[in-house]
């Protein structure tokens, strides 16, 4: 058996061959003919720079055990699905940096340099089959006896994803299905073990329960939906028998930084850039630079998505996703953070300013409303919040356009402590008629009812929607007053909103409405964030908005309202949808 000392000297000849994939990629990525981001250049730079200075830190580089684990992917594993189904795992050359540096690197004992790695990219880049390809080398190639190999998540769902990658390498592979006893069937396989070392790879999720695990390989999938680090710092404990576990974590970007995955991101950038010297830690994460813009600029989507060069996930995927977010404010965020790896430490809002102004005409004769048909929303505070009234008035021959009109109210006492807690002008908003101040500390409902049947007369008011859930002492003071409104209970679950916000939308984009610019509607507008159902149903998020959002979630119900059939019962001046 070769001794350490003679080992180092021909891993140090190994270095400098022009064969080294690794040392050429890197060195490709300095130089600028490889286009990366910021901290790419900076674990290339670092994989450079501790080539030539590694050794005085007890580092060193061995090439051909690099090589190894290089190869064992295009020699025993095989892709899956689609076009490439079947077709030998052929690493590409980031991917041969990520898995040559982090095998082919050693400590002064002789083991792994990195003890834990992560890697964050673009959405598409293939980082759930490497992961996967490097749990299956660590179960089967890596000389542990008795390895136990997880897929891990905060749930067992999501933890399944990574593991059916491996599973289904596994099913490619003669030389792995040879070996490897499968426990369970079709999608339902729960484990891959190697019984004649003893060994095992399957998921393993906080919800489980389980404790006690003593991981030689840890793959952690989509780090930035952990909720906490409770399953890291379960695996890391493990980990303390074994004598080069790696802890292998792919992610997407997120969007709080204030996260396990923002720790881990703020990390990595750290020692990539030299700032931290962590000799265990590998890193290589995608970004664009400070002042890249991807909808602007396609050169800079390389720098998030390293596969773009070879096909994945293409430019026609991107060019789409890119368009869609253009014209669906909404998106814009995902799109940024899934696709280009730009952390959003806000949600986008739903409605971007270009398309609300579009909409905006000052000079439209309101008196020209009068008697017009009209469907209303209204969103009802509880004691202190805004109340906003909104009005959707159906299109004639003479004007081809939903015309919106909306009236906001806030208790009147304490206004100016208001308005400077929430940052919000409510006083000049007052004092320029969008806002009315109610007396008292809380809202006065009666007044509010008072002011809609002023408008009701006004106008031909088909229906006013109400949230049910603070509708009932409005009725009571409708019933003692003698006030009548065709008001109409809208639920504001995914199933109501989503029509109503997809129509109100629709309005928005082709410009068939028209508002007059009321600037508490317009701050209602940019704070608006929707949230989406596994189905895709849309509907405006309170807890999410970053401010008030009420005029538009009045506005979303009288949309709903124009949409619907309504139907009098028998309750007096009460319909339903």
């Amino acid at each position: 058996m070769e001794t350490t000392k003679k080992r180092a000297t021909k891993s140090r000849k190994r270095t400098t061959s022009a064969g080294d994939t690794v040392e050429r990629y890197a060195r490709a990525v300095v130089s600028g003919d490889i286009v990366a981001g910021p901290h790419v250049r900076g674990a290339c730079q670092r994989h450079l720079d501790d080539l030539v200075h590694g050794g005085e830190r007890g580092l060193r580089y061995d090439a051909e055990e690099a090589a190894r684990a290089i190869n064992f992917f295009p020699d025993v594993l095989r892709l899956t699905g689609g076009e490439y189904d079947g077709i030998p795992y052929q690493l590409l050359d980031w991917q041969q940096f990520i898995v040559g540096s982090i095998f082919g690197w050693k400590g002064a004992d002789g083991y792994r340099r990195f003890r834990t790695a992560y890697v964050e990219t673009g959405k598409g880049s293939g980082k759930s089959p490497l992961a996967a390809g490097i749990g299956l080398y660590g179960l089967m190639a890596d000389g542990e006896a008795g390895a136990e190999v997880y897929a891990a998540a905060t749930k067992k769902d999501q933890a399944m994803i990574l593991f059916r990658d491996a599973v289904a390498m596994v099913d490619q592979s003669p030389e792995l299905a040879a070996r490897i006893q499968k426990s369970g069937t079709g999608l339902n396989v729960w484990n891959l073990a190697w019984l004649e070392r003893r060994s095992f790879f399957k998921p393993i999720a906080s919800d489980d329960g389980q404790s006690g695990p003593r991981p030689h390989f840890s793959l952690l999938d989509e780090i930035h939906e952990h909720k906490d680090g409770y399953v890291i710092e379960m695996l890391k404990a493990g980990q303390k028998s074994r004598r080069q576990p790696l802890l292998f974590g792919i992610t997407n970007s997120g969007i709080d930084k204030t996260t396990v995955c923002g720790d881990y991101h703020d990390y990595s950038a750290k020692v990539c850039s030299g700032q931290l010297q962590d000799d265990t830690f590998f890193a290589y994460v995608c970004a664009v630079d400070v002042g890249d813009d991807p909808f602007k600029d396609e050169g800079c989507w390389p720098k998030a998505n390293p596969s773009l060069r070879f096909g994945l996930p293409g430019y026609r995927y991107l060019r789409e996703q890119v368009d869609q977010a253009r014209n669906m404010p909404s998106k814009e965020s995902t799109v940024r953070r899934l696709n280009f790896c730009q952390w959003v430490a806000a949600e986008s809002p739903w409605i971007g300013s270009h398309v609300w102004f579009q909409c905006q005409d000052k000079e439209f004769d309101v008196q020209r409303l009068i008697g017009r048909r009209c469907f209303g929303g209204l969103d009802l505070s509880s004691t202190q919040d805004l109340t906003a009234l909104a009005l959707q008035f159906e299109p004639v021959d003479d004007d081809p356009f939903w015309r919106q009109l909306e009236w906001f109210w806030l208790p009147g006492d304490g206004l100016h402590n208001k308005a400077e807690q929430d940052r919000v002008p409510y006083l000049v908003w007052r004092d320029g008629g969008h806002l009315e101040a109610l007396a008292g500390r809380a809202i006065n409902k009666l007044a509010v009812v008072k002011r809609c049947a002023e408008i009701a007369a006004m106008y031909d008011l088909q229906a006013l929607a109400y949230d049910r859930w603070r509708i009932e002492d409005l009725k009571m003071i409708c019933d003692q007053e003698g006030v009548t409104l065709p008001l109409v209970a809208f639920g504001q679950g995914f199933k109501d909103m989503a029509p109503a916000v997809d129509e109100y939308e629709r309005r928005l984009l082709e410009a068939t409405l028209r508002h007059r610019g009321n600037p508490v509607m317009t701050w209602c507008a940019a704070n608006a964030v929707v949230a989406s159902d596994p189905a895709g149903n849309r509907k405006v998020e309170k807890k999410r908005a970053t401010g008030r959002v009420d005029g538009i979630i009045a506005n979303l119900m009288a949309t709903g309202a124009s949409m619907a059939a309504v139907e009098q019962t028998t309750e007096p001046g009460i319909l339903i949808l």
